[in-house]
């Protein structure tokens, strides 16, 4: 299969095929004659099971490992919706380039190769190895004041993605993060994430990159006044393209398109924190099956992503409360679902070790 070639988005979800629950009960009566008290590994044993879904029993014997991210500016800080300026999203790309990021440090520790996609940042870069322009257009638009993306622009945008996912699995790569960089993100995942879930709006907004209780104040009245703007009158929750043109973002597009790509390609997602998912959340609204694809790296310090998580049904591996996006979270996770997969494929079953079971 070639996600480029598909005709259409619905096409690569037709391609998405549920993950087997079988699989994961063949998992489970391995984990469970495995040396140790049943269950006594806690989340690992699902975390295993789960990959084994994921693969159809066909375990990597080593996993390949990518880690993407996606930046694009946001024309609703215009607004005064975040701590920082504008051009620090063009300036933490050059920082991505040169190796000095804390994704980059994380990247290279745990042998996840690093890509950086430019789907719509606001300044042009020099080609550097692990870099990707595909720019749309330099930043979003107002989305307070008009749709954030035109049909055009969206559907590019998830282009983009499709075809990293395409990328990756030419690769050979079997586990993959998703992470993001753009400032004023936060304010488009609370609106999605408003939009989507149907939770208080009030109840979602974080202090993003560290706003006080004023910046927080008025990052509210921004997300009400979008959202009333484009959905106002809309009876029920519009369908998630429409959320993500209205009110999302060029590179939360691209991340939506990157998370339907690598589940119709079989592999496994490492979403990364509040902005990741709810580029996660859109490609759950669109295609459901999608969710057994989905790991949660960790659960940020933004109060939305807990909505999010448990609107997708996913629960985090790691609660460190990291709020630094870039895909940080998602790359310390993957080294506890490599360690599920060797308990799982290393350990010795009772019978084999000759160790006595449990008692009847």
């Amino acid at each position: 299969m070639n996600l480029i070639d598909s005709s259409s988005l619905a096409g690569v979800v037709a391609d998405i095929v549920p993950c087997d629950a079988r699989y994961i009960a063949e998992a489970q009566r391995h984990l469970d004659d495995l040396t140790k008290p049943q269950g006594s590994l806690g989340r690992l044993e699902a975390i295993a099971a789960q990959m084994c879904a994921i693969f159809s029993g066909n375990l990597p014997r080593h996993l390949r490992r990518g880690a993407y991210v996606f930046a694009a500016d946001h024309g609703v800080t215009d607004e005064g919706v975040s701590a920082y300026p504008r051009e620090v999203t063009a300036q933490m790309v050059r920082n991505f380039l040169d190796g000095g990021a804390a994704i980059n440090v994380l990247a290279r520790l745990h042998e996840a190769e690093l890509t950086v996609v430019d789907v719509g940042v606001d300044a042009e870069f020099e080609n550097a190895p692990g870099f990707c322009a595909a720019k749309i257009r330099r930043g979003s638009h107002n989305m307070r004041r008009e749709a954030a993306m035109t049909h055009e622009e969206l559907a590019a945008a998830i282009k983009v993605g499709l075809r990293q996912a395409q990328r990756a699995k030419d690769k050979g790569q079997h586990l993959v993060a998703v992470g993001e960089m753009g400032i004023g993100n936060t304010t488009a995942a609370s609106a999605i994430a408003g939009v989507l879930t149907n939770q208080p709006l009030d109840a979602l907004i974080g202090r993003g990159t560290g706003l006080d209780d004023a910046g927080k104040n008025r990052k509210l009245q921004i997300v009400e006044e979008s959202v009333k703007l484009h959905f106002g009158a809309v009876k029920g929750t519009p369908g998630p393209l429409e959320v993500l043109r209205c009110v999302g973002g060029l590179e939360i597009a691209a991340m939506t398109g990157f998370i339907l790509g690598a589940a119709a390609q079989r592999m496994a997602v490492v979403c990364d924190g509040f902005i990741s998912t709810a580029a996660a959340a859109a490609a759950y609204a669109i295609a459901p099956q999608v969710s057994g694809y989905l790991f949660a790296g960790h659960c940020s310090e933004e109060p939305g992503h807990r909505y999010l998580l448990s609107y997708i049904g996913l629960t985090p591996i790691l609660n460190l409360n990291l709020r630094l996006g870039e895909g940080t979270g998602a790359v310390l996770a993957m080294p506890l679902i490599e360690s599920s997969l060797r308990i799982f494929s290393e350990m010795a079953t009772f019978s084999s070790a000759g160790v006595s079971t449990k008692n009847k």
